[in-house]
């Protein structure tokens, strides 16, 4: 059966995810066996071209070129997959999103019109359909070699989309939030990341976006009668994941 081909694209991002998938060592040579890598300029630069059965997309559309761009790969891909919160919900570069873009570019360029970008940074999804999401900044390498052992068998990807709470219990840590006093995003963030900063005894940031079943109202509420003023729990919100459906819906409303 002929390999199948994959591409892998960047946008307006750090490279993270990407490196993710290099930091993957044996294991992605395991996988290059499998697959036809035909696109990936972090790891090379030739090109044998579309079409592809696999696109990995990293990065937020932040520019008109990037629209053009998108709309390509996702006519040359057979399955589109988005990787990062860049590429999910925008990243931390849309944080912009919540000011106006010429404020911005007038504290960071010295000739601002020559910048040529989209009044917000925003996820692919705004533009193209979607196949599947792997979140995370970065990514997690077991998630990515699990989406491709199950595409390589026919089989659909699953991802835990319980909450990092769930991680945290199952690895016995002690509960930054009650027992320490920590803000932390674990009850509304989607497990995926190990709980790494609950385990060194700090507040997750929020890194693999909204969980499920998040509740930001009544967790808002539960913060308040703990004590955190209001602007703080609005920063615990307003990070990675700031621009993600249900974390931008709550901002938006929570005055």
């Amino acid at each position: 059966m002929a390999k199948p081909k994959l591409g892998v694209f960047k946008f307006s991002s750090c490279d993270g995810c990407q490196l993710s998938i290099l930091d993957a060592e044996e294991e992605l040579l395991a996988l290059a066996d499998r697959v036809e890598i035909r696109d990936f300029l972090e790891a090379s630069s030739s090109s044998g071209g579309a079409p592809y059965d696999i696109s990995l997309v990293e990065g937020s559309i932040s520019t008109p070129e990037e629209v053009e761009k998108i709309m390509r790969v996702r006519e040359d891909s057979r399955v589109l997959v988005t990787i990062g919160a860049c590429a999910t919900s925008g990243g931390l570069q849309a944080l912009r999103n919540w000011s106006r873009l010429d404020l911005f570019k007038g504290a960071v360029y010295p000739s601002p019109r020559v910048v040529k970008s989209l009044e917000k940074a925003l996820p692919v999804s705004d533009f193209v359909a979607v196949d599947f999401e792997l979140r995370g900044c970065p990514i997690s390498k077991e998630q990515l070699l699990q989406f491709f052992a199950s595409m390589l068998r026919g089989a659909r990807p699953r991802v835990p989309t319980n909450s990092v709470c769930f991680e945290c219990k199952r690895k016995g840590d002690v509960c930054v939030l009650v027992a320490g006093g920590a803000p932390c995003m674990g009850p509304a963030t989607m497990a995926g990341c190990g709980a790494i900063c609950p385990s060194f005894a700090r507040g997750c940031y929020g890194c693999f976006g909204p969980s499920d079943d998040v509740n930001l109202k009544s967790y808002a509420a539960w913060l308040e009668k703990s004590g955190l003023d209001r602007h703080t729990i609005r920063m615990l919100v307003k990070g990675i994941n700031s621009y993600s459906k249900e974390y931008r819906g709550w901002l938006e409303s929570y005055e």
